[in-house]
């Protein structure tokens, strides 16, 4: 089988935290990470393994102490503030554990946020959301607030938002990991078929077995050094 392509690639990254005077947590000690187009790589570890902060990194959510993060050979952390935050909203999506629903906002207008963000105009923001959340097998729930939805629902929320600007990449931190078993193999099930039927890459941070196991490349990340899992 040919090797695909890098699309995300990490150097050298070092990532600590002051907690006090002359005290320094280290949480990740030197990580090198390609991440290959059109492929689902999850990262498993126990907690507090640093999992969040490499997707946060990968993702430019945050700023490393050491090293650099590659996107199409671009480094992202040489780019402005400004620069860092449209590429954001137009290359990458983000999923978290926690839905981040605006519970105010329809299913539908949540979907729509990052697209008036990037300055979508609302006629074709809404009728592209329209299209996502039917590909998420939501399009009976358009008009329905959060606190309407079920938990499965929601994430699946929250994975049309991150599909919305089209981006090249997904990072997911625990997608699953509030949701009852049911709810989780279903999305797992459509993460794995977004990835086919977009040709989309993914980045998932894991505990969930399931998830790992449907994955094109599992890593570990143990005591803040990383370690290649099976690639199949």
């Amino acid at each position: 089988m040919t090797k695909k392509p890098a699309l995300v690639r990490g150097e050298n990254i070092w990532k600590e935290y002051h907690t006090g005077e002359k005290i320094v947590l280290q949480v990740l000690k030197g990580i090198d990470i390609e991440i290959r187009e059109g492929e689902i790589t999850v990262i498993v570890g126990p907690s507090g393994s640093g999992k969040s902060t490499l997707l946060h990194l990968l993702g430019g959510l945050d700023r490393p102490t050491e090293g650099k993060v590659f996107f199409d050979e671009k480094d992202i952390f040489a780019f402005s503030e400004e620069e860092l935050a449209a590429f954001r909203n137009r290359t990458l999506g983000f999923v978290f554990q926690f839905h981040h629903l605006l519970p105010e906002f329809t299913a539908l207008e949540n979907v729509c946020m990052p697209a008036l963000i990037g300055g979508k105009a609302r006629k074709s923001a809404f009728t592209k959301a329209e299209k996502v959340l039917f590909e998420v097998g939501l399009d009976g729930r358009l008009e329905n607030k959060p606190n309407q939805l079920s938990g499965g629902e929601q994430q699946r929320v929250a994975v049309a938002r991150a599909l919305m600007n089209d981006p090249q990449i997904v990072l997911a931190d625990e997608p699953s990991g509030n949701l009852d078993e049911e709810s989780g193999l279903n999305l797992h099930k459509l993460l794995v078929s977004l990835s086919e039927k977009r040709g989309l890459t993914f980045v998932i941070a894991t505990h969930n077995p399931d998830l790992a196991k449907r994955a094109h490349r599992v890593l570990r990340l143990t005591d803040g050094r990383l370690q290649g899992g099976r690639t199949p």
